[in-house]
């Protein structure tokens, strides 16, 4: 619930600042703009599924007033992102790079669901292995019929 309320009030906060903007370019309407854009390209390491922009987490509230404090201090989007890399991490970019640091951040969820495949397969083999009949060979039924006495041989299969 305080998650939905945060995201609505930030939401809110963004509209009624392009509302009270007479111009849509104005420059207060594009600094909107840019550290809404800046946002959702930064992920809450809170969440870890949503953007700074849609998380109403306390760390993600710290991050959008960091990406606007930098925009004040008039550094470019790629030195707002590097600095934030910096600090938090490739995990914190929603597109983080391929390196040998994110190699599990890109390729995991594929390794997960081969193993997963794999295992799932050798589960229902051996399921069906179990449930297969198995035949007798003509020794073993002879055996079988020794063992079970002279009242049996008619009987096998």
């Amino acid at each position: 619930m305080r998650l939905i309320a945060g995201s609505l009030a930030f939401a809110f906060a963004v509209l009624i600042g392009c509302a009270q903007a007479q111009d849509p370019q104005s420059p207060d309407t594009a600094h909107l703009q840019r550290a809404a854009r800046l946002a959702d390209q930064l992920r809450c390491l809170v969440c870890q599924n949503q953007s700074i922009a849609d998380s109403g987490a306390d760390l993600a509230v710290d991050l959008r007033r960091e990406i606007k404090v930098q925009m004040g201090q008039g550094r470019s989007d790629r030195e707002i992102l590097d600095f934030m890399v910096q600090r938090y991490g490739d995990f914190v970019l929603y597109d983080p790079p391929v390196k040998t640091t994110t190699l599990i951040l890109w390729f995991g969820p594929l390794l997960l669901l081969i193993a997963g495949g794999f295992v799932a397969f050798r589960s229902l083999q051996q399921r069906r292995n179990r449930e297969a009949p198995q035949s007798l060979s003509k020794e073993d039924a002879r055996l079988a019929a020794e063992l079970l006495g002279p009242g049996t041989r008619g009987r096998s299969r």
